[in-house]
């Protein structure tokens, strides 16, 4: 199952357990069971200290495998893995082996606590897709939860494997995940949002933290590419500098390859995110994560600190302001789009595409993003249907020669989008309306993945700055926007090409800028 280079690397990893790991197998005679033992069968071989057992009785998911501890002292672990976690997954397996088998978590020791004080049963279904960026960080702290808790068990469910209980549950976005047999979220999680849902009490307790924070001389609001990199430009400046955001690595997270960041040949969007927030943490940067900026408060002659009021009531003060809010995806605004969101509706290909394998979904949106979308989903699904509202696809061409080679491809330009429909509980078609001839049209199908482009984060901002007609910060060369000291950088302003490269240089920018401006006032 695993090649030779893969071995290597494995075995140099596991060579850090240091307690005795069983792995038990629950199994049948389909290929799929048949490559989950041939992979159990070379981890086991690759150290002493684990074991592999096939389990004569069947787990309610089959083919499937338990990771279990066999150190008395250290308490059981259940964390189980419903089919084969190679692809995103292979790295969430590695740790679970790793973690089960006493190496330490990298994780703050306070975090660690919490978990072990958790108290009551808490039984986790995860729902991931091979293909999905996001989920790894979901079940990479599920599965670290249910090692610290004897009481936490998590279950992680390839979703294109157990299609039939997806249908059940009506599944049709990943990572969802399931506590206690009820929908408990959906979406990139880390483990300090889990934790927060599971411990109402703990957002009273961080604002009140953050309340007490002396003021920052530098204070950056966003975690993405601008944002990480005016931290940095600050913190080497030797003054006090903070980042505030809902989560570290902002829109990157979301995006599934990355070619064309100088010096990067390849990599991918998550691990482009922890390197930059790494990076950050060698400096002496406050990261504050998981808080949503509300409100920004100007400097006036008698309050000379901007604040920036944050979701959790909480409010930060600093000399100077770096806004580096991101962008999102651009939703269709159409009656039915909001009401079926992770029921039929996705903006992620690469995450819910293998989820609506063999079914009949819609793109919309002929640019890159969305050619792109309709090439990858070609290979997975029974037929695409793409909708461009402009006369003409925007892609480039090499994209566009691609996807009229497929013959499962159906195109239609100068189609506008009307309608999501649905059964009230799943996508069922969409309507469009033909811009030639004025002929309202429907298309019956089961998925619809929006991919028409971006727009700035910046509602919280209106009424306090001057915004463009698109909603973007108007910026100077220098990064400064309407108000002195307040700067903003990359994806949320007026700068042209929404790009990584060009995000890092106008975050540095927008930092130097700001420092040039605490030293002269």
């Amino acid at each position: 199952m695993l090649d030779s280079n893969l071995k290597t690397q494995l075995k140099a990893y596991l060579e850090k357990v240091v307690h005795p790991v069983e792995l038990v197998a629950s199994l049948d005679d389909t290929d799929v069971s048949k490559d989950m033992h041939s992979l159990l069968e070379d981890i086991a071989s690759l150290s002493h200290l684990i074991t592999l057992t096939v389990s004569t009785e069947r787990d309610a998911h089959t083919p499937s495998f338990s990771i279990n501890r066999l150190h008395k002292d250290k308490g059981e672990v259940s964390i189980r893995f419903a089919g084969i976690p190679m692809g995103h997954e292979f790295t969430s397996l590695v740790l679970a082996l790793l973690q089960t088998g006493g190496h330490p978590p990298k994780v703050d020791e306070a975090v660690i606590e919490q978990i072990r004080q958790l108290d009551g049963d808490f039984h986790f279904e995860t729902y991931i897709s091979l293909t999905c960026q996001n989920c790894p960080e979901v079940v990479q702290s599920l599965n670290l939860m249910a090692v610290l808790n004897p009481r936490v068990q998590s279950v992680v469910i390839d979703g294109a494997l157990f299609q039939q209980e997806v249908e059940q549950r009506q599944i049709m976005a990943v990572p969802t995940i399931f506590l206690n047999g009820k929908v408990f979220d959906q979406g990139r999680l880390s483990i300090e949002e889990i934790l927060a849902k599971m411990d109402t009490g703990m957002e009273q307790r961080t604002a009140q933290k953050l309340d007490a924070k002396e003021p920052f001389d530098m204070l950056v609001v966003g975690g993405g590419p601008a944002g990480a990199a005016a931290a940095i430009y600050s913190a080497r400046k030797g003054i006090r500098t903070g980042v505030v955001a809902d989560r570290f690595g902002g829109q990157v997270l979301d995006t599934m390859s990355i070619e064309n960041f100088i010096s990067v040949t390849e990599t991918e969007g998550p691990k482009f995110a922890a390197a930059l927030e790494q990076h950050v943490k060698t400096y002496d940067v406050d990261i504050i994560n998981l808080q949503r900026a509300e409100k920004l408060i100007p400097a006036t002659k008698d309050n000379p600190l901007n604040e920036i009021r944050l979701a959790s009531g909480a409010t930060l003060k600093a000399k100077t302001v770096v806004l580096a809010t991101g962008a999102r995806w651009r939703e269709i605004n159409v009656p039915g789009e909001r009401e079926y969101k992770n029921h039929g509706v996705a903006y992620c290909p690469h995450c819910d595409g293998p989820l609506f394998k063999g079914k009949h979904v819609a793109v919309i949106g002929g640019g890159n993003s969305g050619v792109e979308a309709a090439i990858d989903l070609a290979g997975i699904v029974s037929h695409v249907t793409l909708l461009e509202f402009g006369a003409e696809l925007r892609a480039d061409a090499v994209l566009q020669r691609k996807l009229h080679s497929l013959t499962n491809v159906t195109i239609h330009t100068s189609a506008q989008t009307t309608e999501v429909r649905g059964d009230g509980s799943k996508v069922t078609g969409l309507d469009y309306k033909d811009l030639k001839s004025g002929e309202m049209k429907q298309v019956p199908l089961e998925g619809i993945f929006v991919q028409i482009g971006l727009v700035p984060n910046t509602e919280w901002l209106k009424g306090t700055l001057e915004l463009s007609r698109h909603g973007e910060i108007i910026v100077d060369a220098r990064g400064q926007t309407s108000i002195p000291g307040v700067f903003a950088a990359g994806d949320v302003t007026t700068v042209p090409f929404k790009q990584i490269v060009i995000a890092v240089g106008e975050g540095a920018k927008a930092a130097l800028a700001a420092f040039d401006h605490l030293i002269r006032s």
